[in-house]
């Protein structure tokens, strides 16, 4: 299947030269604009509405989706990195490294294994402190405690404000509470630092879907499988999305 990708949001990736061949050209969407709202200012935990997940199509969602990656545990922070990488290998050199690992890896069970190690080190931000607050963002995010959530991930983000990992979490709990906007400019935030992270990515793609956007959000689907062929959940909807637009394979 051969998918033109066109995905971004108002300039939404004004990046590096460097990185400018990973991300696509924009195009002009907006949803629910906040003209008071700064990306790079966290909004005010009483400025939120109550939770509220709305759900794929078909199907009852009582969770917050996992689609933007998976949040930090302390027991899951070990590493199981394979002997024999070079010792001095630079944290970009070893995720390039993983990267093109995860491209070639058709199994799915070990491409779980190469992408966790991956999302092990995006949420390694160098700072203790940092690492301390996304855990207990993610804490207080499992337990439904959004007010408290929201300060802690804010807290991170003026300690380190080029830390993509909380611009994802903070647009994940904003996705989960509704402020789709807002979960769009943290995405946006964290693809200009990562523009690879599959997690943001896929998130973008739920938001563009369920706001009738569907030929970019299969565009942005392709995209995550340009980065992880075989996560199933990019290709689940990319086939979906696939056929509803242009009609079953004959």
């Amino acid at each position: 299947m051969s998918v033109a990708i066109g995905l971004a949001l108002n300039g939404f990736f004004a990046l590096p030269a460097a990185a400018q061949d990973a991300v696509p050209p924009p195009f002009d969407f907006q949803i629910d604009p906040d003209p008071e709202a700064s990306p790079d200012i966290a909004p005010s935990p009483e400025d939120h509405q109550p939770p509220m997940v709305i759900p794929p199509p078909d199907e009852e969602a009582v969770d917050a989706p996992e689609a933007f990656g998976g949040a930090p545990t302390a027991e899951s922070e070990s590493t199981d990195e394979p002997e024999g990488r070079a010792a001095d290998e630079t944290p970009a050199a070893r995720r390039d490294r993983l990267f093109a690992e995860l491209r070639r890896e058709p199994s799915d069970s070990k491409a779980r294994r190469i992408a966790s190690r991956i999302e092990r080190s995006w949420r390694n931000s160098g700072s203790a402190t940092v690492d301390l607050l996304m855990l207990r963002a993610a804490e207080a995010m499992a337990e439904k405690k959004n007010a408290a959530a929201f300060d802690v991930l804010d807290q991170a983000l003026v300690l380190d404000p080029a830390y993509a990992e909380a611009w994802n979490r903070r647009a994940t709990l904003n996705f989960t509470t509704g402020a789709w906007g807002k979960s769009l400019a943290d995405i946006e935030q964290t693809l200009a630092r990562e523009p690879r992270h599959w997690g943001a990515l896929m998130g973008l793609a739920m938001i563009l879907e369920r706001t009738g956007r569907k030929e970019e959000a299969l565009d942005t689907y392709m995209r995550v499988l340009a980065v992880y062929p075989a996560l199933k959940s990019a290709q689940d909807a990319a086939g979906r999305l696939s056929e509803e637009l242009v009609g079953p394979a004959i």
